[in-house]
C-alpha cells in the first residue's frame, strides 16, 4: 500500500522539467539558497526562550509523516496537529515586526548635476516598492519559486508531499516545499531556529502572515531581502550588477536569468557555470508559459536567446560608469560617519546630494599632481613601485595581463592623459618593451625609450640610490610594474609611451564658496588608490607664512592701519632655550616699513616684532575665532606659523576675510535625505536641504573694516609681491603664500570676491624640499591653474568696500600720505577706518627707508659696506596711534624689541630661510 502511495506521488513529479536536477544545493534558503544572514534584531524581536523538548522534536517529525499519510490515521494526524501547535505556539515571534522591516539599503552620493558619484553599503540593496515592480519580474519569480503563491494561504500541501517523497527516494534532506511566504518566514523571523522546530513553526505562521500581511507586501519583501549573487541582494540591484538596467528595462529573459539565481547563487555564475546558468533560465521560462504567463512563440524565441552578462563581458558595468573613489566622497563618508553612525549611513538607504562641482574637482586633482609631479621629475630618482609579475608569467601574454590585473597599484591617475598599469616584459639598451593594462599588443609591441626620462638614478625600497643610469637596466628590472601615459601630438594621435611615477612629495588642495562655504573641490593626495589618507582635511602641519594675515588682523583691529610702519630689522630675543633670531627669507632688512610691504614680502621680523607689540593673546583670540587653532599656543615662533593645523581650516578662515569677516564653514553636501525622502540634518549644520541661494549673513568674526583693509594687502601679495610671478587672473584676486622653516611645507592661499581656494606641498614624513621650494613657486601655480577656470564658472567683481572708512593715497613703502593727483608704483589708495587718522609726517613723497643696524635708527640712505648712514630720525615714531607708541611697557611677550646688533655687511652669515 505504501508504494502505492509513493508510486501516485510519483507520477505528480512527471512535469517537472529534468534540466533542474541537481541544481539544488545543500544549504536551505529562498528556493534551496541560503543567503546572507541579516540582522533584523532591531526591526523583529522575538519573545520567549527557543526550547526544544523531546516531545516538541517528536511532534515534529510525526506531523510530517502524518501529512504524507493523509488516507490513514486521520484521527492520531489531528492529535498530532493540535499537540504541535499548542507546544510551538508558545514559543513565536512577533509577525507584525514585518509590518515596519527596514532592510539595509546602499546610500548614494550624487553631484549637483545628479550624476552618480559613489556607492556605499554592508548589502548591495536598493529597496523597490512592490508597486514599481513590472509584472514581468513578478510573474518569473513567482514560476520559479512558489507557482501556486498566488493562491494557497502560505504553505502549500501539495508541495510538502512531492518534497517528501523526493527525500523518501534519494536519503536526502526534505527542501523545494517551502513557499515563497514560508522563505519570508525563515529568513526575516526564523533564521536562527533549528531546521526541524523552523519548519513547524513556519507552518503555523503563514496562514497568520498571508492575514497580516496580504501577498503584496510578502513578494514585497521577498522580491527586496534575497540574495542573488555577485553581493546583490534584492532584484533592483541584481538587474544592475548583471545586466546594468533598471528594473523596467529587463528584457523577459533577462528578468529570467534573475528568477534562475535563487536556486543557487554562488553556483550560477554567468561565465564560470553559463551552461548550468542557462539551463535554469530555460526552465523558469519554460514554467512562465505553462502558468500562462508568455505565449509558446515568446517561449520558443526566449530560450534560444543568448546569455549576455556584465560579467560575461557582454554588456558594459555599471561598476564601470562610476568614478573612481575620491577623497571627497571619502571625506563624506568619514563625516556623516561621525554624524549618523557607520550603521546608518552605510545601511540606510541615503541618498546625499554633494556640493562637488565635478569640474572644478577634475580642474584641482590636475592642477595639484601637475605641481608634485612637476616637483618629483626635477629630482631626478626613480623609485620602484615594489610590485612584480612573476618571471614564469612574463612570455605569456594571457598569464602577464591575468597577473597584472591583481597587482595593487593606483588605477585612477588621470593627468594629461590616463595613466595605466604596465609591467617590464624586457629591457633593451635605453628601451624596455611592456605589456600595457587595457591596450592590445601591437606588431612589434609597445615600447618606451628611457633616454627622454627625466630619472637618472634608481632608489630602491631600502633607500640606497644607484649609479647614474647608463642603460635601462639601471632604472628597470624584468617583470617590474610601472605606471606609463600616451603621449599625443598637438592633433591627438598617438606619439609615443612615456615612463611616470607616483610622486613621493605628496600635498592637498580645496576650494570653497566664500559665502556659503560649499566646498566645490577637494584633492587630498596625487592618487585616492596609492593612499587614501586626505592630506586636505587630516593632515596636521605647519602653516608658515600664510598665518602672517592673521597677525596682521589683530593688528588692524588694535587701532594699526595698513601704512602703520614696524621696524625690520635685526632682532634677538631670549628664549628658556637661547636667543632666538628670527630672520627674513631675503636675508636682508627694509628698515622701518608699512604693515603692507611687510605683508606682500612677508617679512618674518616685521611680523615678529608685531606680534611682541600687540601681544600674543589678541592673535590667539583671533586665530580660534577663526578656527584655526583650538587653542593657539603663547609661543612667539607661532606667528611665524611653527603651530600645526589642517589646510582646510585655513581655508575656511581665509573665507571669512574674503566674505567681509562673517562666519562660514566648509560643507561638503547640500541635503541628505533618508530612504523615505526625508530631510536629515537640517539643524545640525551638516548639510543643506535646498540650493544655497547666497549669504544670508552669520555670526560677525572679524570687524569689516579690518576684513577689507587685509584682503586689499593680500591683493598686493597677488599684484606685486611673493605671488606676483605665478598668480595673475582677470578678476580681483587676494592671497597669502607660506613656505615653513627649512622649506617643509610650502603654501598658497588665496581668494575672489566667489571663491577660495588654498593648496600645500610637502611630504608625509616632513623633511626640506630643498632649493627653490617656495610656495609662490610650487603653490601658487596650482592656484593660478584652478582659479583661471573657477572665474569662468563663478565669476568675480571687486571686493565690496564696508561701511566706517574712507579712502587716501599713500606711500607704500613710508606709509607718507600723498595727495589725491598722486600717482606711480609706490602710491597706493589705502582704506582707513574713520577716526583713527594715521600720523605719518603729512603729505609727502618719501623714499624708502633704512636701519642702521647697530644704532637702530632710521637713515633715508641706503646702507654701505662700512654701515655707516646718516640718522634721520627715532627708530620708533607714534604709528597711527596719535604719536602714542603702541607698544606695550612689559610682558612676558610684549616687551620692547631688542636694538638691532651687527654690522649689515655681516648679515648674509646670520639668515637662513623661515619662510615667504
Amino acid at each position: 500500500m505504501s508504494d502505492c502511495r509513493h508510486q501516485h506521488l510519483f507520477e505528480l513529479l512527471k512535469d517537472r522539467d529534468d534540466l533542474s536536477d541537481g541544481l539544488e544545493e545543500p544549504a536551505e534558503g529562498i528556493g534551496g539558497a541560503r543567503p546572507a544572514p541579516v540582522d533584523t534584531s532591531d526591526a523583529v524581536p522575538r519573545n520567549g526562550t527557543r526550547r526544544r523538548s523531546v516531545a516538541a522534536r517528536f511532534a515534529s517529525v510525526f506531523v510530517l509523516l502524518s501529512a504524507a499519510l493523509l488516507n490513514s490515521a486521520l484521527v492520531t494526524t489531528v492529535m498530532v496537529f493540535f499537540v504541535v501547535v499548542f507546544l510551538f505556539a508558545r514559543d513565536l515571534p512577533e509577525h507584525d515586526a514585518l509590518l515596519n522591516y527596514k532592510p539595509a539599503e546602499i546610500t548614494q552620493i550624487y553631484s549637483v548635476d545628479g550624476v552618480l558619484l559613489d556607492e556605499f553599503a554592508t548589502q548591495r540593496r536598493i529597496f523597490t516598492p512592490i508597486d514599481d515592480i513590472p509584472e514581468v519580474v513578478k510573474n518569473a519569480f513567482i514560476s520559479a519559486e512558489d507557482k501556486n503563491f498566488l493562491e494557497h494561504s502560505g504553505y502549500d500541501l501539495r508541495a510538502i508531499g512531492i518534497a517528501l517523497v523526493d527525500a523518501l527516494r534519494t536519503g536526502d534532506e526534505m527542501r523545494g516545499a517551502s513557499t515563497i511566504t514560508q522563505q519570508v518566514l525563515k529568513n526575516f523571523l526564523l533564521a536562527d531556529d533549528p531546521p526541524l522546530d523552523r519548519k513547524v513553526k513556519e507552518f503555523i505562521l503563514a496562514n497568520r502572515i498571508e492575514t497580516a500581511l496580504g501577498k503584496d507586501r510578502i513578494l514585497e519583501l521577498y522580491l527586496n531581502e534575497i540574495f542573488l549573487g555577485q553581493d546583490s541582494y534584492g532584484v533592483t540591484a541584481a538587474a544592475r550588477t548583471y545586466f546594468n538596467k533598471s528594473l523596467e528595462e529587463l528584457e523577459l529573459r533577462e528578468a529570467a536569468v534573475l528568477a534562475a539565481l535563487p536556486k543557487a547563487p554562488s553556483k550560477m555564475h554567468p561565465v564560470d557555470d553559463m551552461a548550468r546558468l542557462r539551463a535554469r533560465r530555460n526552465y523558469v521560462l519554460r514554467e512562465m508559459h505553462e502558468n500562462g504567463f508568455i505565449t509558446q512563440d515568446v517561449y520558443n524565441a526566449e530560450i534560444w536567446a543568448p546569455l549576455e552578462t556584465v560579467q560575461s563581458g557582454d554588456i558594459p558595468g555599471f561598476a564601470a560608469a562610476l568614478p573612481p573613489r575620491s577623497y571627497f566622497t571619502d571625506e563624506i563618508r568619514r563625516q556623516l560617519t561621525e554624524t549618523l553612525g557607520e550603521e546608518r549611513f552605510k545601511s540606510g538607504g541615503l541618498t546625499i546630494r554633494a556640493s562637488v562641482d565635478p569640474e572644478m574637482q577634475r580642474t584641482a586633482a590636475q592642477a595639484l599632481r601637475r605641481g608634485l609631479e612637476s616637483y618629483d621629475r626635477k629630482r631626478g630618482v626613480w623609485r620602484p613601485t615594489g610590485q612584480r609579475v612573476a618571471a614564469a608569467d612574463l612570455a605569456s601574454e594571457p598569464a602577464w595581463r591575468a597577473a597584472l590585473s591583481d597587482i595593487p597599484v593606483a588605477r585612477d591617475i588621470d593627468l594629461d592623459g590616463r595613466w595605466r598599469p604596465a609591467v617590464v616584459l624586457s629591457l633593451d639598451g635605453y628601451r624596455a618593451r611592456i605589456g600595457i593594462e587595457g591596450v592590445e599588443a601591437a606588431p612589434g609591441g609597445h615600447w618606451i625609450n628611457l633616454r627622454a626620462a627625466p630619472w637618472r638614478r634608481r632608489q630602491d625600497t631600502d633607500g640606497t640610490v644607484g649609479r647614474r643610469a647608463r642603460s635601462a637596466r639601471d632604472l628597470l628590472r624584468d617583470g617590474e610594474v610601472v605606471h606609463v601615459r600616451a603621449e599625443t601630438s598637438g592633433d591627438g594621435n598617438f606619439v609615443r609611451w612615456s615612463l611616470r611615477q607616483v610622486p613621493e612629495i605628496q600635498g592637498g588642495f580645496m576650494a570653497m564658496e566664500v559665502n556659503t562655504g560649499r566646498v566645490i573641490a577637494m584633492h587630498g593626495g596625487f592618487s585616492y588608490q596609492h593612499s587614501p589618507f586626505n592630506r586636505a582635511t587630516q593632515a596636521m602641519r605647519q602653516p608658515g607664512s600664510v598665518f602672517k594675515p592673521f597677525v596682521y588682523a589683530a593688528a588692524l583691529a588694535r587701532g594699526y592701519d595698513p601704512t602703520s610702519r614696524v621696524l625690520d630689522a635685526p632682532l634677538e630675543i631670549e628664549t628658556p632655550n637661547g636667543t632666538w633670531r628670527p630672520k627674513n627669507a631675503s636675508g636682508g632688512f627694509l628698515g622701518h616699513t608699512t604693515l603692507r610691504t611687510g605683508l606682500e614680502r612677508s617679512r618674518n621680523v616685521m611680523a615678529v616684532r608685531l606680534a611682541r607689540q600687540i601681544g600674543l593673546d589678541p592673535i590667539a583670540e583671533l586665530a580660534g575665532r577663526l578656527g584655526i587653532y583650538d587653542p593657539m599656543t603663547p609661543h612667539l615662533a607661532n606667528v611665524l606659523g611653527s603651530q600645526e593645523t589642517t589646510l582646510a581650516k585655513l581655508v575656511a578662515a581665509f573665507a571669512k576675510i574674503a566674505n567681509g569677516g562673517r562666519d562660514v564653514h566648509p560643507t561638503m553636501v547640500d541635503a541628505v535625505l533618508d530612504r523615505t525622502g526625508t530631510p536629515l540634518l537640517q539643524d545640525e549644520g551638516t548639510a543643506r536641504t535646498s540650493e544655497p541661494s547666497g549669504f544670508s549673513g552669520g555670526t560677525r568674526v572679524l570687524d569689516a573694516v579690518t576684513a577689507y583693509q587685509l584682503t586689499s594687502m593680500m591683493r598686493g601679495v597677488v599684484e606685486r609681491g611673493t605671488a606676483s610671478r605665478a598668480v595673475s587672473l582677470p578678476v580681483p584676486a587676494a592671497g597669502k603664500t607660506g613656505t615653513t622653516n627649512a622649506s617643509r611645507d610650502v603654501w598658497f592661499v588665496g581668494f575672489t570676491s566667489t571663491v577660495v581656494a588654498g593648496c600645500y606641498m610637502g611630504f608625509d614624513d616632513p623633511r626640506p624640499l630643498g632649493p627653490g621650494a617656495y610656495g609662490g613657486t610650487m603653490c601658487a601655480p596650482v592656484f593660478q591653474e584652478f582659479m583661471s577656470k573657477a572665474v569662468r564658472t563663478y565669476g568675480g567683481e571687486d571686493f565690496e568696500v564696508p561701511e566706517g572708512g574712507y579712502v587716501v593715497k599713500f606711500n607704500r613703502h613710508t606709509g607718507a600720505r600723498l595727495h589725491d593727483g598722486a600717482s606711480g608704483p609706490h602710491v597706493v589708495s589705502e582704506f582707513i577706518r574713520r577716526g583713527e587718522e594715521p600720523d605719518n609726517g603729512g603729505i609727502a613723497s618719501a623714499t624708502p627707508v633704512r636701519i642702521d643696524g647697530s644704532t637702530n635708527r632710521v637713515s633715508r640712505n641706503r646702507w654701505n659696506d662700512a654701515g655707516s648712514v646718516r640718522v634721520e630720525r627715532p627708530a620708533y615714531p607714534g604709528i597711527a596711534q596719535g604719536g602714542r607708541d603702541p607698544r606695550p611697557a612689559s610682558g612676558a611677550f610684549g616687551a620692547r624689541p631688542a636694538s638691532g646688533t651687527g654690522r649689515q655687511s655681516d648679515r648674509s652669515r646670520f639668515f637662513e630661510q623661515l619662510g615667504r
